[in-house]
């Protein structure tokens, strides 16, 4: 074999140096690596437009939201976007929730204008941009069609008596933007964050749809309509959160519970029930506050003593402990403390969970022991000072009459917490 001349060897080491100090382009790295490298420039384009869109229709929290909004649902979604966009005041009322979560979660892949939602089946899951949540739609037309209602048929039906419910929030302000790419929708009112099993489906039973006549003047028939709606709403996301027996109870009660305005409860979930809240079996209406629907906000701010009445003739709760520092575990209702506030929400039903059942506080021999002076009731708290003073006979006749007109917030004394939790008297429950 003939030596190399030098010519051609320096030639060769030439050559290699120059394959050495080739630089790779992006066109040659792996297709992962390059996807990693860059989001793709439609979502930067519609995001980049989000942003400016929300602020001019008044949602500053979403529109500052949107540069730390990150999605690999997005990532590869090349069509258009609909956002469920939450009022400021609605964000700022749920602090334990940032705002890019909020808006992650109420932002779906898909074009979805409030027409296409109005003729959704009632309980229709949309896919969030946070992988595995879903958004649950309801619509008063979607059980119009169910029940086969007068009208709800007609292609030339007024859809301005609808009303639109993202998971069990209505939608406010339908259609506030929409250019074929994104479209806004207005909603305003408690929130909660999805469930990991929120993309699950629930059917209901034919006969257990609210009959809706959407073309149905009378106020009280649609209020009750309303409330139909919002009970299946609160049974479908009872089922997600764990609390099945809460929502087989209100399956069981439904049509007393459709004919109340609103209302509160106070719950277990199945776990706490199983491990040692056997009495909430029997007792759940104890724990139901009919006609008034009290928010994280709402119970913050009652006083001490508050009395609520349930749907237990005769039979009330007491704001035991108020919510001093904003914290849902100073909350007590019947020496009771507060395990989650808001756990459900929508637009009638608020759902708060405890630790354990709710003991009996009897507000007559409460009465009885302050208007003999016992030492240990104290008396009264006063409205304009911490101090107490004697209860009179006048302020505990209303609360202690079942069938007085307002006993929603009566004064109450302070009483002694139960030193067991053996021993209490249940009615009969749902």
């Amino acid at each position: 074999m003939a030596p190399l001349r030098p010519s051609n060897s320096l030639s060769l080491l030439l050559s290699l140096l120059a394959l050495l100090s080739v630089r790779p382009s992006s066109s040659s790295l792996p297709p992962q690596m390059d996807s990693f490298r860059s989001v793709p420039q439609e979502l930067h384009h519609r995001t980049d437009l989000l942003a400016p869109i929300l602020s001019n229709l008044g949602f500053h929290e979403l529109a500052m939201a949107v540069p730390a909004l990150y999605s690999p649902v997005l990532s590869s979604w090349y069509g258009p976007i609909t956002l469920f966009a939450l009022s400021d005041d609605s964000i700022r009322s749920c602090p334990s929730f940032s705002a890019p979560r909020l808006l992650r979660e109420h932002l779906a892949p898909g074009l979805f204008s409030s027409v296409y939602l109005s003729k959704l089946t009632f309980g229709t899951k949309l896919e969030t941009s946070s992988p595995g949540r879903c958004l649950t739609i309801t619509s008063t037309s979607a059980v119009s069609k169910s029940n086969n209602s007068v009208g709800s048929n007609d292609p030339d039906h007024d859809p301005s008596g609808i009303k639109i419910f993202v998971d069990g929030i209505e939608i406010t302000q339908p259609d506030l933007f929409n250019d074929g790419q994104i479209v806004i929708h207005g909603i305003q009112g408690c929130v909660a964050p999805l469930s990991p099993a929120s993309c699950g489906q629930e059917s209901f039973p034919s006969d257990f749809s609210p009959e809706i006549d959407a073309v149905n003047d009378d106020p009280n028939r649609q209020s009750t309509a309303i409330m139909g709606l919002m009970l299946r709403d609160a049974i479908l996301r009872l089922q997600e959160e764990g609390y099945n027996i809460l929502a087989l109870a209100m399956r069981v009660k439904y049509p007393e519970l459709a004919g109340l305005n609103n209302m509160t409860v106070f719950a277990l979930n199945d776990h706490s029930i199983f491990t040692g809240g056997h009495a909430y079996l029997t007792d759940v209406r104890f724990h139901v506050v009919p006609n008034r629907i009290l928010m994280r906000s709402d119970l913050m701010s009652l006083r001490q003593g508050t009395v609520l009445s349930t749907l237990v003739q005769g039979q009330h709760l007491v704001l035991t402990q108020t919510g001093a520092g904003l914290s849902s575990g100073s909350l007590r209702i019947n020496y009771v403390p507060i395990k989650e506030l808001d756990v459900v929400c929508n637009a009638k039903i608020v759902v708060h969970s405890l630790y354990l059942p709710l003991p009996h506080l009897y507000l007559a021999d409460i009465a009885s022991a302050a208007i003999l002076g016992t030492p240990e009731g104290g008396g009264v708290l006063d409205h304009g000072s911490s101090k107490t003073r004697p209860a009179s006979a006048a302020e505990f006749e209303t609360c202690g009459d079942p069938n007085a007109v307002d006993t929603s917030e009566c004064p109450l004394i302070p009483v002694a917490a139960p030193t067991s939790w053996t021993g209490i008297d249940f009615d009969e429950g749902i």
